[in-house]
């Protein structure tokens, strides 16, 4: 049998690459080792988090399942920095890990055009550099004409606790033995990986007296911008915060060479913005502790998760930890932490659009990229799923700019820098955060979606019908004056608000840092619903900014609109220094703008490549 669309592995970045690709009507199959595991959690189940969560976010503006199933399935809700600016907000839920995985696996066994089969895939069928379909483990051939690889830590993967190595994939899972093999053979670079999980926790074990609870928020939020909340605030789950001391430290210190990491038995690069408790304390020495959060991670049963306490000790060593912490005293490990080290190819050799530079038609997503992360994979699942589409439709790629999302910036760091480590998304990365924020990522996005196909008409009548309030609501502010009346003094007053010297409009009031929607219902009702009044907020109050932000992308703009030619010789290009021709001739950009952000590519060898370009190709326009 035939398919149009292959998807290996059914991760988080597989769920979203087969399902969008059945959404867009291609007959879609995906292989699976076990389809109880689709959706699986291994490590915190957690959906969000700093940067992640706007992540999410732009999963469910493009037409992704992440966020809606979230909603559905989590315990636990808030909101990241919240007492901070907009741009670093983002939303975080503690999601059942019985639960997520069900709710995912019903999604997508009720997807039209998608079939789900277990199997393992060790070998690609490759004619003439393209493509052709997959061969499973036991030999069998299926043929398809785009395969997305989305095979998470499973290739080669070893379990480390200690000195002992296990062949094996999350939870004793098979791993794939051959596939990382095969597409070395193909010509990819290979290079070997590592991540980590903490321990779990019976929850009967654990003195909960002795550690501070933490709460979800009592606003309600989602993920989706099409659903209502499906949870109750008041019945949400608490987490609790502990920790390390004196004491643990001590224990991991005097047993560092037992370490599966430091004691050499590790040969992957492990994720430097989420490394494990003994990387910590070696790494930040000066610092007497570090927090750690104790999370259920499901309803329906007894195990807590300890989050920033991952590790690669041996057994008895981390019995020794655990006890060391403030409630643990007497905690019975349910499951102990491991580090888990596997392959992954290098993403200098992808394209923007994720299909491999090496083999047409073929895809990658998600770890196998070289990320770190649940949210991260989903992205890059949700673009290779829309691009594999679009190559079928033959129809221009879907390429997401820096400015336009995190996912942009997520993509164009991959392929344009690749990474030695897990790569993991942080606010820091995106030079215009202020306007990559959560609560607009449907209006950067859902244009996209509608031109390609990825959403519903009604999604993409929710859209029209907020766009149309947002303009509505910043008429409303801009005609409505407040008179400054002795009783409107008055309230300034009270709230210790400086009193304007004449009648102004609420829009114009808004601008001036202490004055707040919040405040201004208090002299009188503004009829605007609260998501267009957060979105008319921060838009008034960083209007400048935001304007500030758009000039600079501009600026970015106009390089990336200057196209390099896929048959560029960099070898002709007189005076290019050495090290930008190699990595130029590695990366092959597909823009001057994407060429700047190359690592020892300097100015000088953008402005040499721009003056060759329009010396020799201007002539060809």
């Amino acid at each position: 049998m035939k398919y149009e669309v292959i998807v290996v592995g059914g991760g988080h970045a597989g769920i979203e690459a087969s399902h969008i690709a059945a959404f867009k009507g291609h007959k879609t199959l995906l292989i699976t080792m076990n389809k109880k595991n689709i959706g699986d959690m291994p490590c915190n189940p957690s959906i969000g988090g700093t940067a992640k969560g706007i992540i999410v976010r732009e999963i469910d503006a493009l037409g992704g399942i992440m966020g809606r199933i979230a909603d559905i399935s989590h315990f636990q809700i808030k909101m990241l920095n919240n007492s901070k600016g907009p741009a670093v907000r983002s939303l975080r839920a503690q999601a059942d890990k019985i639960t997520y995985p069900q709710n995912m696996q019903k999604e997508l066994e009720n997807t039209p055009n998608l079939s789900i089969l277990e199997g393992t895939v060790e070998d690609l069928i490759v004619e003439k550099n393209s493509v052709k379909g997959v061969v499973l483990a036991d030999g069998t051939k299926i043929e398809s004409s785009m395969v997305i690889l989305t095979t998470g830590t499973y290739l080669k993967a070893n379990i480390l606790i200690g000195s002992e190595s296990t062949p094996s994939g999350p939870h004793g899972e098979p791993r794939s033995n051959h596939l990382s093999d095969n597409l070395k053979k193909y010509g990819f670079t290979i290079q070997r990986l590592k991540t980590g999980t903490p321990q779990r926790i019976k929850a009967s074990s654990i003195d909960f007296s002795k550690m501070q609870p933490e709460y979800g928020d009592n606003t309600y939020w989602t993920f989706s911008f099409d659903n209502p909340p499906a949870y109750k605030i008041n019945e949400q789950q608490k987490c609790f915060l502990i920790y390390t001391n004196e004491n643990t430290h001590k224990v991991i210190l005097d047993n560092l060479d037992k370490s599966a990491m430091y004691g050499g038995f590790v040969t992957g690069v492990g994720p430097r913005y989420c490394p494990s408790i003994e990387d910590k304390l070696v790494r930040f020495k000066d610092k007497e502790r570090h927090q750690l959060f104790l999370e259920p991670e499901s309803l329906y049963y007894d195990e807590w998760y300890l989050q920033g306490f991952s590790t690669s000790m041996p057994r008895d060593i981390q019995e020794r930890m655990v006890h060391s912490l403030s409630g643990l005293e007497n905690a019975v490990i349910s499951k102990y932490a491991y580090a888990i080290e596997y392959d992954a190819i290098d993403p200098l050799q992808i394209t923007p659009s994720l299909e491999s530079k090496i083999i047409r038609n073929l895809f990658t997503a998600g770890q196998i990229n070289g990320t770190s992360g649940y949210e991260e994979a989903a992205g890059q699942g949700l673009i290779a799923g829309i691009n594999a589409s679009l190559k079928l439709e033959k129809k221009e790629p879907l390429i997401l700019k820096r400015n336009d999302a995190y996912i942009g910036v997520l993509i164009d760091d991959l392929v344009t820098k690749g990474t030695a480590e897990p790569y993991r998304m942080l606010t820091s990365r995106a030079e215009f955060r202020l306007i990559l924020r959560h609560d607009n990522a449907d209006l950067r996005l859902r244009e996209y979606a509608h031109q390609v196909g990825s959403i519903t008409e009604r999604q993409y009548q929710n859209y029209q019908n907020r766009l149309q309030k947002i303009q509505e609501g910043e008429k409303y502010l801009q005609e409505t004056k407040l008179k400054i009346t002795p009783e409107i003094k008055e309230i300034f007053e009270e709230n210790q608000k400086e009193i304007p010297n004449i009648t102004d409009s609420l829009y114009n009031l808004l601008k001036r840092p202490e004055i707040t929607m919040e405040f201004l219902e208090k002299i009188l009702e503004i009829p605007i619903d609260n998501q267009t009044k957060e979105e008319l907020e921060i838009q008034i109050k960083y209007e400048g900014y935001i304007k500030k932000t758009y000039k600079e992308v501009e600026k970015m703009k106009k390089l990336e609109e200057k196209m390099i030619p896929k048959d560029i010789d960099y070898q002709k290009v007189k005076n290019l220094a050495s090290e930008a021709r190699q990595k130029l001739e590695k990366v092959r950009p597909i823009s001057v703008g994407q060429a700047a952000r190359i690592s020892g590519v300097n100015p000088s060898d953008i402005a040499i490549l721009s003056v060759y370009l329009k010396k020799e190709y201007s002539k060809d326009e």
